[in-house]
């Protein structure tokens, strides 16, 4: 047998055994790559204070009344319990980095993730929780959130009277921690982008270096932090915004950035007359632009001509937001969302060929997403949709 085409048989033997552990092992070989961005990590296991029971809000709010209270009506109160945001985050497409604006903490979240393997974010390397508080978790963006780091409660102005030590950090408690969770623009996935922009729109804008976050959405108050204790500086903690309610018991403060101005109307026109009519709304008092934050989000200015028996002789719809294509790719298809100071005005005209009275309604409604969204969402009929920002009625008559 010629022997130069075949191997001895210790060769063969060795190659053989390097195929085993090569098939035992390389199946196992995972290339762990660390969480880098910001929005992949939460905030570090945080110990609970000397001079606190617990991170709750619930217990803050036994000394912090009035800041408890406003905290409850506000939208960061509802940030985990949110049906729409629970229903997305059942999806395949979800990973688990969207939680991290919802719950910042890593003492609310059930899993460490420690990794991504091979840098995939459906891949994350986690281990249990041993920390994990559900109670915590509930309160979705919660006091210690914010005052909360470095297992010490952090404060404007620092305190020598609390029970607790207080260290101040104005730096922290700024514009730069609200930006940090409402402005992530990032693609992460071929059809799933974060598109928060409301930190740059605020920075493009005609306030920036003047007003930040906490001057509308924070406003400044005197009054005692502690009942007993001597009044000062504080801020309101509702942190009002557009106002649209997260479920059909939240009722959230609002803020209302639109100024609306109308055209005049005769009381009394001819048959056959034209009439011509302006609605003109204005984003007179945001930072950045209206709608903000959520790519979801819409105004309708809705305009109607109804007779005196309610009847609609005619109609005009205005959308303010963007539109958005999902699949295959996310790609945003048109934006006419309104900048600090812009107005838009709407023209509506019609020939009144019926002698009678009649009004002219206006209704401007601001949604956050459409109810086939919800539908697809499974959100059902009780999660509140949208709400009417802005109405006016205008009678006359046509002789």
């Amino acid at each position: 047998m010629n022997n130069k085409y075949f191997l001895p048989l210790s060769s063969i033997f060795v190659i053989a055994l390097a195929i085993f552990y090569i098939e035992l092992f390389v199946e196992d070989f995972v290339v762990v790559v660390p969480l880098k961005k910001s929005w992949e990590k939460a905030v570090p296991h945080q110990e609970v204070p000397n001079g606190l029971v617990s991170l709750k809000a619930k217990d803050c709010g036994a000394c912090h009344v009035n800041h408890y209270e406003e905290w409850k009506k506000s939208t960061h109160s509802q940030a985990w319990t949110d049906m729409q945001f629970q229903a997305e985050l059942k999806k395949e497409s979800s990973p688990f980095l969207c939680i991290n604006c919802h719950i910042p903490l890593q003492n609310q979240q059930e899993y460490k993730v420690t990794g991504l393997e091979f840098g995939d974010i459906y891949k994350p390397v986690k281990e249990k929780n041993l920390h994990f508080d559900p109670e915590l978790q509930s309160e979705g963006i919660t006091c210690a959130s914010c005052h909360v780091r470095n297992n010490t409660i952090i404060g404007p102005t620092g305190s020598q009277l609390a029970p607790h030590p207080v260290v101040k950090d104005n730096f922290h408690l700024s514009e730069n921690l609200c930006i940090s969770c409402h402005n992530a623009t990032a693609v992460v996935t071929p059809t799933l982008a974060c598109s928060f922009e409301t930190g740059d729109e605020w920075k493009n804008g005609p306030y920036y270096g003047k007003k930040n976050c906490l001057s509308c959405h924070m406003p400044e108050t005197h009054r005692s932090i502690v009942a007993g204790m001597p009044e000062r500086k504080s801020r309101f903690h509702s942190f009002p915004a557009s106002g649209i309610p997260k479920s059909p018991n939240h009722h959230p403060e609002r803020l209302e950035s639109l100024e609306f101005k109308t055209s005049k109307v005769k009381s009394v026109y001819k048959q056959n007359d034209s009439l011509n009519f302006v609605i003109t709304l204005i984003n007179a008092h945001a930072g950045h632009r209206v709608p903000s934050g959520n790519p979801e989000r819409f105004i309708i200015t809705n305009i109607w001509i109804k007779d005196e028996n309610g009847k609609i002789i005619k109609t005009q719809e205005n959308r303010i937001g963007e539109h958005w294509e999902w699949h295959p790719v996310a790609a945003k298809i048109s934006d006419n969302n309104l900048n600090p100071g812009e107005s838009r005005s709407y023209n509506f005209s019609t020939m009144l060929h019926q002698k009678g009275k009649y009004n002219i309604e206006i209704q401007v409604s601001k949604h956050r997403l459409t109810p086939e969204s919800a539908k697809y969402n499974k959100l059902g009929k009780e999660y509140p949709l949208s709400f009417i920002a802005w109405e006016k009625t205008i009678p006359f008559k046509v002789k």
